[in-house]
């Protein structure tokens, strides 16, 4: 039998998700807290590892238990002995052809930064900064050059480990309210510091360093060095992963709304 989890995170907490030797990361401590109702040790998978400091407002995982228990051991069992930082949403059976990562159509990530002159205190650990006003027409303007099918090296980080370049931006999507501003991407898959790279690219088109069109010119360039630096994880959220009906999973996506301080 395998089992689906949903799961949410502070990644401020963490070292990322990816296991190390020294432990202080999510894999690390879900494990642990897994292996406490299993009786034996546990080991998970996840859609997509985020890097330190990367929050989720629904990763999700799948696992194979070595011993029956009920659904809700996996939930409140499970959340009674994670830190606080931690807690998992959900847990349902799933059919053996279900895989996290490779089940899933597509990924949603949401990057949100604070706009004004001064950084911020209570939410420093949950959102980007950025000290000059910005255009955010000319960035939903420049945003379109990333929606669809293209070769996103000049967005990639060198660590990457990707075989291939090639993603599919499904939707672009930059919401403004106050001093707020929202990024929002959802592909097929994404590269290492894809998101962070994109969304530092808008900011230079918002601070009117370049264009709007600049940005295709980025993409086609295939060249990382010409795009902007990356952006701090401060501010990203992965949101949502959709698997499609036929897996029957409760996710969807899952704004952060409820965060530390009011945004």
């Amino acid at each position: 039998m395998r089992l689906a989890l949903g799961i949410e995170y502070d990644g401020s907490r963490f070292l990322g998700w990816q296991t190390q030797p020294g432990g202080g990361t999510v894999q690390d401590v879900l494990q642990t807290a897994m292996a406490a109702i299993a009786g034996e040790d546990v080991k998970v998978t996840c859609a997509g590892r985020t890097d330190r400091g990367v929050h989720a407002c629904e990763q999700v995982i799948h696992f194979d238990p070595p011993a029956a228990r009920p659904d809700t051991a996996w939930v409140r069992g499970v959340n009674a002995m994670l830190p606080d930082s931690v807690a998992v949403l959900w847990a349902r059976p799933v059919d053996d052809a279900f895989h996290a990562r490779f089940s899933a159509i597509s990924r949603s990530y949401r990057y949100i930064l604070l706009n004004r002159q001064v950084r911020p205190a209570l939410a420093a650990r949950h959102a980007g900064w950025f000290h000059r006003a910005l255009d955010v027409q000319s960035m939903r303007l420049a945003g379109e050059f990333f929606v669809g099918e293209h070769d996103f090296s000049a967005f990639r980080s060198a660590e990457c480990q990707a075989k291939s370049p090639v993603r599919r931006v499904i939707r672009l999507d930059i919401e403004c309210s106050g001093e707020r501003i929202d990024f929002l991407i959802s592909a097929n898959a994404f590269l290492h510091h894809m998101v962070r790279n994109i969304v530092g690219t808008l900011v230079y088109v918002g601070m009117g360093k370049y264009p709007p069109a600049w940005v295709g010119d980025v993409l086609a360039s295939r060249e990382r060095a010409l795009a902007a630096p990356t952006f701090g994880p401060e501010g990203l959220y992965l949101e949502a992963v959709d698997y499609g009906p036929q897996w029957a999973l409760p996710t969807g996506r899952r704004t952060p709304a409820s965060l530390p301080v009011e945004l």
